[in-house]
């Protein structure tokens, strides 16, 4: 079940005062020998994940906060009151000068020059931890849903802030269209963010349509298994980290 998850997301950085801890989570990198049960998997040396049927492609990359952080630089400033709607910009997390991940991002990219028209449909996208966890694709009604309990009274800055979020989650989200033949069309896709417990995942795109019946009904469709990993601990006052978990 697609359950409305953004009430309950998790934050990959959580005080643990009275045991002297934080919870650590890295970031995300691409499992090496497990992407090879599924053929035509590549994994290229910036941690994309390349899915390949003879001249389609599909390709995926977790994003850092950092590289998010960049790649939106101006909407990252001001702590609380950044406009990057995937992170919490530049403000930092107590005492340790870290930030907690709003979100779990990945680059989507799709190339078409084998088939008439592809459809892949970001909403049916979904991360299944190994440890059973699961966190379906956030569209962007919903992130426009999560924004909008910012916009006090829909006046003033918070909801200049609300409408900044907005139109750079229009520009940058997976759009979900049709790629048709010679196209290529990529976007960000968000989900929750991650459980401190989560330290292996599977992120499957499914019904990725390949071929259409002449009611443009689909008539043949596929799913892909990208397989990721991050370390997962302990982080303490001191700055030490202490990894728990299989590696």
């Amino acid at each position: 079940m697609k359950n409305f998850l953004l009430m309950a997301l998790a934050i990959t950085v959580v005080g643990c005062g009275r045991f002297g801890y934080y919870y650590y989570t890295g970031p995300l990198k691409p499992v090496g020998e497990p992407q090879q049960f599924m053929k035509g998997m590549t994994v290229y040396d910036d941690g994309t994940v390349s899915f390949t049927k003879e001249r389609l492609e599909v390709s995926l990359r977790p994003m850092t906060d950092e590289e998010l952080n960049r790649q939106f630089a101006s909407a990252s400033r001001g702590g609380p009151k950044a406009t990057n709607p995937y992170t919490y910009g530049d403000a930092k997390y107590r005492d340790l000068g870290i930030t907690p991940s709003r979100f779990t991002v990945f680059r989507l990219k799709v190339k078409n020059y084998t088939y008439p028209k592809v459809l892949l449909d970001p909403s049916n996208m979904v991360i299944v931890a190994d440890n059973g966890r699961e966190y379906w694709a956030l569209n962007l009604e919903q992130l426009i849903l999560y924004y909008r309990s910012f916009a006090v009274a829909y006046a003033g800055n918070e909801y200049d802030r609300f409408e900044a979020r907005k139109d750079i989650l229009k520009r940058t989200l997976y759009p979900g269209d049709p790629v048709f033949s010679g196209q290529e069309e990529e976007g960000y896709v968000v989900f929750p963010a991650l459980h401190p417990d989560v330290d292996k995942i599977t992120v499957w795109v499914k019904d990725l349509v390949l071929r259409f019946d002449y009611r443009g009904e689909p008539l043949e469709t596929m799913d892909i298994a990208f397989r990721f990993r991050r370390d997962i601990g302990r982080m303490y006052p001191d700055g030490r980290i202490e990894l728990v978990g299989s590696r």
